[in-house]
C-alpha cells in the first residue's frame, strides 16, 4: 500500500505537530473573534492569547525535538533527571541539586552536562530517547534562558563551540 503522504513531509509535520496544533488555536481564535460580537470577540480573543502562549512554549522546545540517534533513555520523574544509558553508565541528579547545564560535543554528538552541587556529573546525549522531557525541566529552573538554550542546541553541530554553559545557579 503506497502511504498517501510522502515519508519527509510526515517527519516535518510530526517534529513540528505541537506548534502547528498550537497555530491551529491561534487561528481558530482569531476566527471566532472576527465573528461578531463583544461575547465572541472576547472568547476569541482569550482563545487567540492561550493559542499563542501554546506556541511559544513549543517553538521553543522545537529544537529539543530530534530524531533518536543514541543509546539509552532518559526520563524526568517527580523533579529528577534520571538517564539510563545503554553503553554507558547512567544516573540521576535532581533539579533542585543542579547547579550548572553544560552542552558540549563529544565524538562529533552533543551532550548534556549536568552537574549537581556534590560535583556529581550526567552526560545525556542530546539525541538519547526521552530527552526533549529536559526541556521541561530546564524551564523549571531559576533564571534560565529557554532562548539561550534552544539557540545553543540548534549550534550544537558546529565545530566552533566544543562546551558552552547554557546556565549557572544563581548565588
Amino acid at each position: 500500500m503506497v502511504p498517501l503522504i510522502r515519508p519527509e513531509i510526515r517527519n516535518w509535520i510530526s517534529r513540528r505537530a505541537e506548534a502547528l496544533v498550537a497555530l491551529a488555536v491561534c487561528v481558530s481564535g482569531l476566527w471566532l473573534a472576527l465573528r461578531g460580537g463583544w461575547f465572541l470577540g472576547a472568547l476569541g480573543a482569550a482563545v487567540l492569547l492561550v493559542g499563542a502562549a501554546l506556541l511559544v512554549g513549543a517553538w521553543r522546545r522545537l529544537p529539543f525535538q530530534r530524531p533518536i540517534d543514541a543509546p539509552g533513555v532518559v526520563e524526568l520523574v517527580e523533579g529528577a533527571v534520571r538517564y539510563y544509558g545503554a553503553a554507558s553508565l547512567g544516573g540521576e541528579i535532581a533539579l533542585r541539586d543542579l547547579v550548572e547545564i553544560r552542552l558540549l560535543r563529544l565524538r562529533g554528538h552533543g551532550h548534556w552536562r549536568l552537574r549537581s552541587r556534590a560535583g556529581e556529573a550526567l552526560l545525556i546525549p542530546v539525541d538519547a530517547a526521552g530527552a526533549d522531557a529536559l526541556a521541561h525541566g530546564f524551564a523549571a529552573l531559576p533564571g534560565l534562558d529557554m532562548g539561550a538554550v534552544s539557540a545553543a542546541l540548534a549550534h550544537v553541530a558546529d565545530q566552533r563551540d566544543a562546551v558552552r554553559t547554557v546556565w549557572r545557579r544563581p548565588v
